[in-house]
């Protein structure tokens, strides 16, 4: 009969706990079926919830074989007298499966079977607990079969490792990526599957990244063949419904991209002529460099003329032929690059004294002295070579080259096919470049620079203009002037920073200046010929004019003679919105160029300035008086006025001004000054001759 109190006699309370709790354990709490079974199977009790779920009444189930419940698959096989053994041996068996009601029809069962003993320790039966798991299994079983479909219909190659690396499952994309089949997957290790040259742990990924639950990275597998497949692997760890651990393993082949990777790196670090290293593949080289490392640039003696006689296909036959001679005329350990044209450099690992660096250069030189046969002629070639070393470990690659490109410019002066090493002298002079090329990034970075002003006179002597002069308080070499500060800026690619650090500072600094005799004082500023007549620059400097709020018709811009020549079309246009806005452009040391007349009256500029060669001369120098007048003349006639440098006499400023020059700069009226002072000038308005 049925216990409407939990489906078992009071002596089987204790066991019928002791199964609950189990079930708890296993499958947390809700309503389940309770069954009470004898020693051979036989329903004994049997509650309310066991007679909905199976269908039989307690009339109809009492002294029946537990059996009824299985499929008859199952029967067959023994399998429900086997769970009775199993639950015997052990005390408790958890199991899920298929189970039968009385019409047919099966459910997903979970269920816990616990054995009961008697205070002597005697098999006195068994308690049986049912919950039905059907809709949760069914769930189980969709989301299952999505994920197989997706597994299936994968792109990329997956497999599911056990702890011991062995493959348990696989998709038909790993099967052909590798080449294999399900069968020949299934069962391998993991370390069977990569090539030989990746074989040092297995795909897995070694213990201390188990431990993190993952992994990721490149691996290179095995085809059938034997061919390499490099794989980007992704792994993770997950556990099984019976608790054991599993690897989900994901394979995507990589080794076309990797291919083309490596493809566009040597298109970028190698000279299509040659296949040498170029220039981009000798900054990685000096990169990695050491100590030990030396350095020959080579440089092919009046290579010019082959090109100039033959044609630039004899000339790249040419690099090609002593591209050649030099790779295989080298030791191992040394690498042959193209810097440039005409220029091939050795870069020598292990260099253990200056005699070894020198018999290498003279033996590259002899190398390189060839007569090579060039579109039917024999073409005699040398080549100049410089050598360097690290003097001391501060030194990088790239300092080393600029070392040995100073050798070998002195080896070219010695003539052709010459060697030159680069001394103690010159190393110190390029340390001491360097240092002060890092030492003036800083300055420009902390606004460690100043502007020094020299005032610009009328014939009145009133300030009309003052000219920004750049200085360096250095810490160790005091006041340095614009001409090492500009040398020290070209040699560290610093110009374009300098000269912005100029503009605005000075702009800046002008922009509240009083104003003399009513009317403003303007600003002139020096900037680099290299960078002045870009129009990149140039829109910079419209930038900043209305950043700083200051008037461009108060703005000078002070550029070299030639630099205004060779300006281009493009960056002429920008120069011509400038001057719409209202800015000057200055021609400074007017004279020292070489532009012709007819070039010079299409100069965008509104101001030419004498270059202080000329003013020096005037009062001894009739040749001197007539340039100057000339150019005076010149200047009023093309609408230009003109400032007169370097005035440093009264009887100089006398003839200048009968001369008609407009203004005049020089240190009879102010040398260059902090601004404070000149804002103290400016109050005053006019200067005193001396």
């Amino acid at each position: 009969m049925t216990d409407p109190e939990g489906g078992a006699a009071p002596s089987d309370r204790e066991a019928l706990s002791r199964s609950r709790a189990v079930l708890r354990e296993h499958s947390g709490a809700g309503t389940v079926a309770i069954v009470s079974l004898d020693v051979g199977g036989r329903v004994v009790t049997w509650n309310a919830e066991a007679e909905r779920l199976q269908g039989y009444t307690g009339e109809e189930i009492i002294g029946r074989h537990f059996s009824v419940f299985y499929p008859p698959e199952e029967v067959s096989e023994g399998f429900p007298d086997a769970e009775l053994t199993r639950t015997a041996e052990i005390g408790v068996h958890v199991d899920e499966g298929w189970r039968v009601r009385r019409d047919g029809t099966r459910f997903w069962a979970y269920t816990v079977l616990a054995a009961q003993q008697g205070e002597s320790g005697d098999l006195r039966g068994f308690i049986k607990v049912i919950r039905d798991e059907t809709e949760t299994h069914a769930r189980h079983q969709r989301s299952y079969q999505r994920f197989t479909d997706l597994f299936g219909l994968a792109p990329v190659g997956v497999a599911f490792f056990d702890e011991a690396d062995r493959v348990r499952e696989c998709n038909d994309a790993l099967c052909g990526l590798l080449g294999r089949s399900r069968a020949e997957l299934l069962g391998a290790r993991g370390l069977e599957l990569l090539h030989p040259d990746d074989q040092e742990f297995g795909l897995t990924a070694p213990r201390a990244r188990k431990e993190a639950g993952g992994g990721a990275g490149q691996r290179v597998l095995a085809r059938s063949d034997g061919q390499r497949v490099v794989c980007e692997v992704r792994s993770a760890l997950s556990v099984q419904d019976d608790g054991s651990r599993f690897w989900l393993v994901v394979f995507q082949d990589v080794t076309e991209r990797i291919r083309r990777t490596e493809e566009l790196r040597y298109q970028v670090t190698h000279d299509p002529l040659t296949g040498l290293p170029n220039r981009q593949g000798v900054a990685e080289l000096l990169a990695s460099s050491s100590e030990r490392m030396g350095l020959l640039l080579c440089d092919i003696d009046n290579f010019k003329r082959v090109n100039d006689s033959l044609g630039h296909a004899a000339g790249d036959e040419l690099i090609v032929q002593a591209g050649r001679r030099l790779a295989a005329a080298l030791p191992e350990g040394c690498a042959v690059a193209r810097l440039s044209g005409d220029e091939f450099l050795v870069v020598l690992e292990d260099v253990e004294s200056v005699e070894s660096l020198r018999w290498c250069a003279d033996h590259v030189a002899r190398v390189l002295r060839m007569v090579s046969p060039i579109r039917e002629h024999l073409v005699r070639v040398t080549a100049s070579v410089g050598a360097a070393m690290f003097p001391s470990g501060e030194m990088t690659g790239e300092d080393l080259l600029r070392f040995a490109d100073a050798a070998v410019f002195r080896a070219k002066r010695s003539g052709t096919g010459q060697v030159a090493l680069a001394d103690p002298a010159m190393a110190t002079r390029a340390a001491q470049q360097v240092r002060m090329e890092g030492e003036l990034a800083e300055a420009l970075r902390t606004d460690g620079l100043e502007l020094y002003y020299q005032p610009v006179v009328d014939a009145q002597r009133r300030i009309v203009t003052a000219e920004a002069l750049l200085r360096w308080p250095h810490p160790e070499f005091g006041l340095l002037g614009p001409d090492v500060v500009l040398s020290t800026a070209e040699q560290g690619d610093l110009l374009r920073e300098v000269d912005l650090w100029v503009l605005r500072t000075a702009l800046r600094e002008a922009a509240d200046w009083p104003r003399v005799h009513g009317r403003d004082v303007r600003v002139a500023l020096n900037l680099s010929a290299k960078i002045t007549t870009e129009l990149a620059f140039l829109e910079t400097i419209d930038e900043t004019l209305t950043g700083c709020r200051i008037d461009a018709r108060r703005v000078v811009l002070e550029v070299t003679e030639t630099s205004l020549v060779d300006v281009s079309t493009v960056a002429r246009e920008g120069m011509g919105r400038l001057i719409e806005r209202g800015a000057t452009f200055a021609v400074d040391d007017f004279g020292t160029g070489y532009s012709s007349l007819a070039r010079l009256k299409d100069l965008p500029a509104g101001i030419i300035k004498l270059d202080r060669q000329f003013v020096s001369g005037l009062e001894q120098e009739e040749a001197d008086r007539a340039i100057v007048r000339s150019a005076i003349d010149l200047a009023h006639a093309t609408g230009r006025s003109c400032v007169a440098e370097g005035v440093e006499t009264a009887a100089q400023f006398e003839l200048l001004t009968a001369m008609g020059a407009d203004t005049f700069q020089g240190w009879l009226f102010a040398r260059a000054m902090p601004v404070a002072k000149l804002r103290e000038l400016l109050a005053v308005g006019s200067l005193p001759l001396p």
